[in-house]
């Protein structure tokens, strides 16, 4: 028997500005209902943004556990940083090296849900 990973499932209290962003950043269809928003791009599972009421955002790096997180990745640390921040992202860590040239460590945003997420850089 054979596991096939269907769907990533992100709770938000505003179901809109959460799958919004992530559509912004990877492009794909949404399919909304009241409680659930589907994410279809092709060669990723679904990602299903599930209303959740009194959902709370990790405060980590500093606080309690993230849970899970996406990581991406990009060529282009300063268009990447750019676009993030443009689709309603916000940065974690670290918030003083978008500009450099050389090949970038990987760098921690939050969605507008308070998700982390990692882009890595080849």
């Amino acid at each position: 028997m054979a596991f096939t990973l269907m769907s990533l499932i992100v709770d938000a209290a505003d179901l809109e500005s959460e799958s919004s962003f992530w559509h912004r950043l990877l492009g794909g269809s949404i399919t909304r209902t009241a409680t659930h928003h589907f994410l279809r791009i092709d060669g990723f599972p679904v990602i299903v943004i599930q209303y959740a009421p009194g959902h709370v955002p990790p405060r980590w790096p500093e606080g309690a556990a993230q849970q899970m997180h996406f990581d991406l990745a990009a060529d282009d640390a300063a268009t990447a940083d750019e676009r993030v921040l443009a689709a309603g992202g916000r940065r974690l860590r670290p918030t003083d090296d978008v500009a450099d040239s050389r090949q970038p460590a990987p760098r921690v945003y939050a969605s507008p849900a308070g998700h982390p997420f990692c882009l890595r850089f080849a």
